[in-house]
């Protein structure tokens, strides 16, 4: 496993394998580390994480914290590690970027896997209100628990997991935070969407709140050309958390090891 931080790029870890390389992008409020339970379940796989501009090892890089930024950034990180031959694995904030990098249509991409992600059109209950609440969900440790417990899960997590999501989503830089409840969520990425060409598989969580099974199924599928569409029963939103092993089962079937 080789971490790396270029002058300006996000921290990222890359663990040499056999590929395609499966990139995983993290939610608003997570970070690299957020894929452990699901990398674990991957030997022998190649595989690369970042920490996102703004969150947990890259909270000191400056903004702007935009989706479109950190496009930029993956599509930087995967040029600095020499990854050729990639599906994209995004989860929530995640897929909005898996969006719009794979509207570039980057060679090397082969698919990607939108896990309970943002989706290319903003669901009805994104109004202005709804975007200033959550904008202060990880304000305290008091309400990124209630936040972790009342809303992004629909199972119990471990305790040490439980601390992880706590200090990763108070592990942001302040602009940084902000930026998805207040803009990113927010944002039409349609056409962007359209524009993908690869294989996609969409998955949900049967329980998630966040990003509810119709609002996939109504928001996103319906703008890739090539899309797949599976439900993990039980979960919640957390699923790289609450279900890293029908998670594994799912991107595998999709893109197995070659």
């Amino acid at each position: 496993m080789t971490t790396a931080q270029p002058t300006l790029l996000p921290v990222y870890d890359h663990r040499p394998g056999t590929g395609p390389t499966l990139v995983f992008l993290h939610y608003w409020g997570g970070s690299a580390r957020t894929w452990d339970l699901v990398v674990d379940r991957l030997p022998g796989r190649d595989v690369l994480t970042i920490d996102f501009r703004g969150w947990s090892r890259s909270s000191g890089l400056p903004g702007p914290y935009t989706l479109g930024q950190l496009a930029d950034d993956t599509l930087a990180v995967l040029a600095d590690a020499g990854v050729t031959d990639y599906v994209l694995v995004g989860h929530s904030m995640g897929g909005k970027v898996a969006q719009l990098v794979a509207a570039t249509r980057p060679a090397g991409l082969r698919g990607i896997v939108l896990v309970g992600s943002g989706p290319a059109k903003p669901a009805a209950q994104i109004t202005p209100e709804y975007q200033e609440a959550l904008s202060h969900a990880y304000d305290s440790d008091e309400s990124v628990a209630g936040a972790r417990d009342h809303i992004l899960t629909a199972t119990e997590l471990p305790a040490s997991i439980k601390a992880q999501v706590a200090t990763d989503s108070r592990a942001g830089a302040d602009a940084g935070r902000t930026e998805w409840p207040l803009r990113g969520i927010a944002e039409d990425i349609t056409e962007h969407t359209r524009m993908v060409s690869v294989p996609a598989l969409v998955i949900a969580g049967e329980n998630d709140q966040v990003e509810p099974v119709d609002v996939l199924r109504d928001n996103l599928v319906p703008y890739l050309s090539q899309a797949e569409f599976t439900v993990i029963p039980t979960t919640g939103h957390l699923i790289p958390l609450e279900a890293p092993a029908d998670l594994v089962e799912a991107i595998t079937a999709f893109a197995p090891a070659a």
